[in-house]
């Protein structure tokens, strides 16, 4: 459950806040609209969701937020119909602010906002979650008065792909966590590790790393498949949990993963967990966590968990995931693609112990929430200016 603190003062201006995005089933992105929707409730502030909808509209609720159903991620032609009744949503409402999550329902969202006399139109901010191929198509996450980049990476990607883009309307504000439920001293419920254990009894006497993420050519299960082989072969009595659930589109993939586990004879050293709640959980138990994005992430918040949890992290050192262990865990970085590198790497520190993570994690939900309401609040305000000068 995403936490908030109750506000102690109203704002000087209550602000009407609409986050647009797919659906609302789980995920990195799905997870900052409900936490920034917390936060807007807890500042006083109105926060609008519009979404195809999910499992997570009864907890977007129950924090006090507002849900409007409309399929504006489906790719069809007939989502174009949804165009003028965001606009007549945005415009009914009185929205100051209007937040663009992700390309199909941004250009959705996009359109309406230009539809819209200038002088009565919300704020528009963008947020750029991933270094998409760059293209018309992927455009209208620049569009924003404010875009918002969610690492440095992504902003040196702004630069380089979108050079149309005024640096000024480029603010960084990373992801982050609430060091309250992620933190080195956590321990699971004993009885969830009575029952986790009990379920898996596999895993008794094993060196555990787990790969989190959905089941993806991009988050690279084939890529652990070969590093177990590898630690296999110099005898570390290793066992990998894959933890993430597999879209229908994807069960080709997945055949092809279940196709190579079994060809390295490792089907009882690979367990696959399925879409999991408990994922706090699952990363505090393992002994290493790994990152083995095909291409740079963004961010990276498993990472993020895992090192704030205390969790040695391996990963590709590139993008977001790079950035995080180069501030905080810079052992961990391994060449990306670089299978025999993290074989050697994770063999030397089975036999002669994990180092430890001593550094303090820097992404804090708190920050995120407050400097993203701090960035409405501002492009709102007299201070946004009509032509939206830079907002720093």
């Amino acid at each position: 459950m995403t936490k908030t603190n109750e506000p102690t003062n109203a704002p000087a201006r209550r602000l009407t806040v609409v986050q647009m995005l797919p659906a609302l089933d789980g995920g990195g992105v799905e997870r900052g609209t409900l936490e920034i929707a917390a936060a807007l409730v807890a500042a006083g502030h109105r926060a609008i969701v519009i979404s195809e909808g999910g499992r997570l509209v009864e907890e977007l609720e129950a924090l006090g937020a507002e849900h409007v159903t409309l399929p504006v991620g489906r790719k069809s032609l007939f989502t174009l119909r949804y165009i003028p009744i965001v606009r007549r949503l945005l415009r009914d409402e009185g929205v100051d602010i209007l937040h663009l999550r992700s390309r199909l329902p941004a250009w959705i969202g996009y359109l309406a906002w230009k539809g819209m006399p200038a002088a009565t139109r919300p704020r528009l901010v963008t947020t750029v979650h991933g270094a998409y191929s760059p293209g018309w198509y992927s455009s209208v996450m620049t569009k924003g008065e404010r875009v918002i980049a969610v690492s440095d990476s992504i902003v040196d990607y702004i630069r380089k792909h979108c050079p149309q883009v005024d640096p000024t309307r480029i603010v960084r504000i990373y992801r982050g966590i609430d060091p309250a439920d992620y933190r080195p001293a956590f321990r699971p419920d004993p009885a969830w590790r009575e029952r986790f254990f009990h379920e898996n009894p596999q895993l008794a006497g094993k060196w555990v790393v787990t790969l989190p993420g959905r089941i993806t050519q991009i988050k690279g299960q084939l890529d652990l498949v070969e590093i177990i082989a590898g630690l296999k072969e110099r005898g570390v009595p290793v066992h990998a949990l894959l933890a993430g659930g597999v879209h229908p589109r994807r069960q080709a993939y997945w055949q092809d993963v279940q196709a190579r586990i079994a060809e390295r004879g490792l089907e009882g050293d690979i367990t696959w967990l399925g879409p999991r709640s408990d994922l706090r959980e699952l990363l505090s138990i393992s002994d290493v966590v790994l990152s083995l994005t095909r291409k740079p992430e963004s961010f990276g918040r498993t990472v993020t968990e895992a090192l704030a949890l205390g969790r040695p992290v391996l990963g590709y050192d590139y993008g977001g995931v790079g950035e995080q262990l180069d501030r905080v865990y810079p052992k961990g970085r391994v060449p990306p693609g670089g299978v025999e590198e993290a074989v050697e790497r994770l063999a030397i520190w089975w036999h002669d112990g994990v180092p430890s993570v001593s550094v303090e994690v820097p992404f804090t939900l708190e920050a995120m929430q407050r400097e993203t309401i701090a960035l409405y609040e501002r492009l709102a305000g007299p201070q946004g200016g009509p032509d939206g000068e830079a907002v720093r």
